[in-house]
């Protein structure tokens, strides 16, 4: 028996992520080269009065700032935790489809039912409810079976990623309550002076607007990586579906050929 989808690699998804962080490096290559067309008395001006390092960032940013940056360990151990176990060789294990395909030709279930439960995943949870059907008799309800499996492992997994949404959405508005604290704390600053000048307003302006950037920082890549695995869930996820509806297709023409007996022996 032939098994599509299992020839492809299983590190494709690790190419594809690779491929995407090496662009990301080369765009950031050329718009620092772009970057420095200015004259090096410029730039040595512009370092002089520039106070954005990461320690000033972090502490222009308070404890919201800190907050936002406890959600971008959270997002960046999602998203390995996401690489590594949203991948073709986590949802269809090498061999399975070949072992349970043998176990239903030679009719031994139960031995089918101890290698799913052995073998973890995705495409194993759908070959065992199929198995549990199997000894009915009926493809219609070993069919039925796996895309209710297919349907409740899916939910799973997006429920799963889901996480991601919520820190794409929590870190900006995060950023927009720390800018706008800032803000009440600067103009109430501003109105105690005398005298007071424009210039005067304007560093803790720019410092209150330091959690927007940093809520933004977090909130890009999340979404991003939001977009990315949910792709990935879905295609994995038909795959595996359709793997597991091939592994049964012994089964279905048998059904088949056994239904056509009776209708025949009836009439």
């Amino acid at each position: 028996m032939r098994i599509p989808f299992e020839s492809r690699s299983p590190n494709a998804g690790f190419r594809r992520l690779v491929l995407m962080c090496g662009g990301a490096v080369c765009l950031l290559t050329v718009t620092s080269l772009f970057a420095q067309d200015a004259t090096p008395a410029q730039a040595a001006e512009k370092t002089a009065q520039s106070f954005l390092n990461v320690r000033d960032m972090l502490a222009a940013g308070g404890m919201i700032g800190y907050v936002i940056m406890f959600l971008s360990f959270i997002m960046v151990a999602l998203i390995i935790d996401y690489v590594l176990h949203i991948r073709r060789s986590t949802f269809m294990p090498p061999g399975l489809a070949e072992e349970i395909h043998r176990c239903l030709t030679e009719k031994k279930i139960a031995e089918g039912l101890q290698l799913c439960e052995k073998h973890q995943g995705f495409l194993s949870r759908l070959l065992h409810a199929g198995l549990e059907e199997a000894g009915t008799g009926s493809y219609a309800a070993v069919e039925k079976a796996i895309e209710d499996a297919a349907v409740e492992q899916s939910s799973r997994y997006f429920r799963r990623i889901e996480h991601l949404s919520v820190i794409s959405t929590l870190a900006p508005m995060l950023g927009l309550m720390g800018t706008v604290w800032g803000m009440i704390l600067a103009f109430m600053e501003f109105e105690l002076k005398a005298n007071p000048q424009i210039s005067e307003l304007a560093p803790g302006v720019y410092k209150a607007l330091i959690t927007t950037l940093q809520g933004l920082g977090v909130a890009i890549p999340a979404i991003g990586a939001l977009a990315f695995f949910r792709s990935r869930v879905e295609e994995l996820s038909t795959e595996t579906t359709l793997l597991a509806a091939h592994v049964f297709s012994d089964y279905r023409r048998a059904a088949q050929a056994r239904r056509k007996q009776r209708l025949l022996a009836d009439e």
